[in-house]
């Protein structure tokens, strides 16, 4: 299973390798990735092995350094495989980004079968080189992506948040991270890295946060900074850096500012949680395309990064968060949009292709 460099690619192929193990119990999974990306701390905090091969970075625009890849490339490829002859795999499984292009390759010259899963709702270039020599097997995270041969599956997430029941751990939850247990609270969350953007806007409107009575709890990411001044009596304002669990964070609150990735966009929507969504500026505009389907749908508004200012907080978000009645029309027209099963979806397509090589 090849995917690495960001959660985005991470969380879906850990997910996918839990429900693998529980769908088919003999199934042994490797994980492929690169020394510099989040897969070195998470695949084997997950209990995968991990073999590592070279990066081969897509530049975005025409570089010098676009003369570079087919080196960088074929490097990859040949240490991949070193790894496909060692392990001897019945199916390649890729999540997409620049650890996948080297194992769709190499894959490809074995005559390995390949399941492609793209994450975002605007596909990738090395999903995009995939689903063109896959001719079936190309899932997706979101119902209309255009991706040759896609078919929906949905975006595998973990099971603490599949199942969690947000009411039944609302009390835990906020006792765990210092919450009132009545108040109305807010989630705030750049993703795994966190985003300034978002950690400056809300931190700048916590006056009219808390002049609504609107608690937060506030991740602003491993290297974020965020300053908070409250009065005494303010409701509380708790700032993490970062929190390994999500699913007491979104039992705690009632909604949610934060950006739309993928893994993001499913699991708030799938759970209920209206929120803002602020799509990363930078990319081919994938962001704000995963939030689309919600924000139509009336689960969620989306604000441009550059729009998103203390001053839009103040005058917006104390509104949406002290309304019950717009929260839960917000919650219900988000919740069922994405599914919670996508994991052993793609785990029984992974299955399948497997057993019909064998």
């Amino acid at each position: 299973m090849a995917g690495g460099g960001s959660a985005g690619h991470t969380s879906p192929l850990i997910a996918t390798a839990d429900a693998l193990s529980r769908v088919h119990p003999d199934v042994v999974v490797t994980a492929l990735g690169t020394p510099r990306g989040l897969e070195v701390r998470v695949i084997p905090e997950a209990g995968l092995p991990l073999e590592l091969i070279p990066p081969v970075p897509l530049p975005r625009r025409p570089s010098v350094d676009l003369l570079r890849v087919p080196g960088r490339l074929k490097a990859a490829v040949d240490a991949t495989y070193a790894v496909l002859d060692r392990v001897r795999p019945d199916v390649v499984v890729g999540f997409g980004g620049y650890v996948s292009m080297p194992a769709y390759v190499a894959a490809r010259r074995r005559r390995i079968p390949l399941v492609v899963h793209e994450g975002n709702a605007l596909p990738g270039v090395a999903n995009r080189f995939a689903a063109r020599l896959c001719t079936t097997h190309v899932a997706t995270s979101f119902p209309d992506t255009k991706i040759p041969h896609g078919q929906y599956v949905g975006l595998p997430i973990r099971r603490m948040v599949s199942e969690l029941d947000r009411a039944a751990l609302r009390a835990e939850a906020r006792t765990t991270f210092g919450l009132d247990a009545d108040r109305p609270t807010l989630l705030v969350t750049g993703g795994s890295q966190g985003a300034r953007r978002i950690n400056d806007a809300v931190s700048g409107a916590q006056r009219a946060l808390a002049d609504a009575g609107i608690q937060v709890l506030h991740v602003m990411g491993p290297n974020g900074e965020v300053t908070v001044q409250p009065a005494i009596g303010d409701p509380a304002y708790v700032v993490v850096p970062y929190v390994d669990r999500m699913d007491l964070a979104y039992a705690a609150a009632d909604a949610m500012v934060g950006r739309c990735g993928s893994n993001t966009v499913t699991e708030v929507s799938s759970l209920g949680i209206p929120a803002v969504y602020v799509p990363l500026p930078i990319g081919n505009g994938e962001q704000a395309l995963n939030a689309k389907a919600v924000v139509d749908a009336g689960g969620g508004v989306l604000v441009d990064d550059a729009a998103l200012t203390s001053a839009w907080v103040a005058e917006h978000v104390p509104a949406l968060v002290g309304d019950p009645a717009r929260l839960e029309r917000m919650g219900n027209a988000a919740r069922g949009l994405m599914r919670r099963d996508a994991d052993v979806r793609l785990a029984r397509m992974i299955v399948d292709v497997a057993e019909g090589r064998r």
